[in-house]
């Protein structure tokens, strides 16, 4: 059974004024996420695997966000499509017009039914834009402070802060995702899309040490870009304990429920 989720009714994604998504879209899109995991650790565990536990939360958290994306772009009726180069920025491309769509069928060539990028310029950055999608299951106290959750235990009543990450400071639409694990499955929580973010909105970019010790360069989402990621949230989980903790201040700022 789906989870039931607070919809913003004045919520919904938009790009250069043309809208691209409702926020039942967008919902749609979170349910068909959500089911797609769980019948992944239904799957796996009937092998006695952990799929989960084999990621490890880093790569898992990538793989929720890469399941929502598709999941977007199946929902979004043809108007996105998925980035088809590994490296390449956005991670959906606007299709939403004849042009744009005519446009994005010259980048690639067709072999098996599986679609190859010509080059990785034409897809980063790509010409007509898109959407990034991001996924973030936040952060808890130091392990010196309180364990840390295990995976598959659930971390909303332990989370202090959240934000996402990029490899530049240039992504200014970002449709957003904070996941958790419910009933042990990764579970999208609430979702948020700001057309607007700046640079500003982003820290100063951490490039690799030279030992070795990160092996990307990345920037880490300010607290104000966070706050405009919050302000503009489409849909929080229809849960006590998520509703309370994303009214904080420093997050949406209101019970979502008691404010429609």
């Amino acid at each position: 059974m789906a989870h039931k989720y607070v919809l913003n009714p004045d919520a919904r994604v938009d790009y250069d004024g043309v809208t691209i998504l409702s926020a039942n879209d967008v919902l749609n899109a979170i349910n068909f996420a959500n089911d797609a995991l769980k019948k992944l650790n239904e799957t796996t565990l009937a092998f006695d695997i952990n799929i989960f536990e084999t990621l490890g939360m880093r790569n898992l958290s990538g793989m929720v966000g890469e399941y929502f994306a598709r999941s977007v772009m199946r929902m979004s009726c043809g108007k996105l499509q998925n980035n088809l180069h590994q490296d390449g920025y956005p991670d959906l491309l606007l299709t939403d017009t004849k042009e744009k769509k005519d446009y994005f069928d010259t980048l690639y060539t067709v072999e098996n039914d599986k679609k190859y990028p010509i080059s990785k310029e034409a897809f980063s950055p790509y010409l007509y834009g898109g959407l990034e999608v991001k996924a973030t299951c936040g952060s808890t106290p130091s392990a010196s402070v309180v364990p840390k959750p295990l995976i598959g235990e659930q971390r909303i009543e332990l989370l202090t802060s959240f934000d996402w990450k990029a490899h530049h400071r240039t992504t200014n639409h970002l449709l957003g995702i904070l996941w958790d694990f419910v009933d042990e499955n990764p579970t999208i929580v609430a979702c948020f899309y700001c057309k607007d973010l700046t640079v500003d909105d982003w820290g100063k970019i951490v490039k690799p040490k030279d030992d070795g010790g990160r092996t990307t360069s990345v920037s880490i989402m300010t607290a104000t870009g966070v706050r405009k990621m919050c302000h503009d949230w489409i849909a929080v989980i229809d849960d006590e304990k998520y509703v309370n903790k994303l009214a904080g201040k420093k997050w949406i700022g209101y019970n979502v429920k008691y404010k429609l």
